[in-house]
């Protein structure tokens, strides 16, 4: 066996232990918090999402959006009430990993290669 097919057997019997946990259908329901900045300050939405509707609340208003999952890891969001031409776009989500009681995500406007990540903490079921 040459040198570099052991490396590469090596590399990939070490990859290979590596598996991402993913438990995505607990998270499809229940109340969650996500955190990020936003000018420079940091800023919590709360959320409740069941199978087919999320409602978030941000600084004392509430927003909802339809939900419509693909598989047991994906979805997309749609407005109910946009208030304008991007607020109209449907995004895509997909759950990255997850541990015991929040996940890793990313998300960008379906049809659009550029995409954001975040994590939410499961507050309730």
């Amino acid at each position: 066996m040459s040198r570099s097919l052991f490396y590469l057997y090596i590399c990939f019997l070490l990859s290979s232990c590596y598996d991402t946990t993913r438990d995505c259908t607990s998270f499809q329901n229940g109340t969650f918090e996500f955190e990020t900045y936003l000018n420079g300050e940091l800023v919590k939405t709360t959320f409740v999402r069941n199978d087919t509707l999320e409602v978030d609340f941000f600084e004392g208003k509430a927003d909802s959006s339809s939900i419509r999952w693909i598989n047991d890891c994906e979805y997309i969001a749609n407005k109910l009430n946009p208030n304008s031409m991007m607020e109209r776009k449907a995004l895509h989500f997909k759950i990255l990993t997850t541990s015991e009681d929040s996940y890793t995500f990313e998300y960008g406007i379906v049809g659009e290669s550029k995409k954001q990540k975040g994590s939410v903490k499961k507050v309730s079921n």
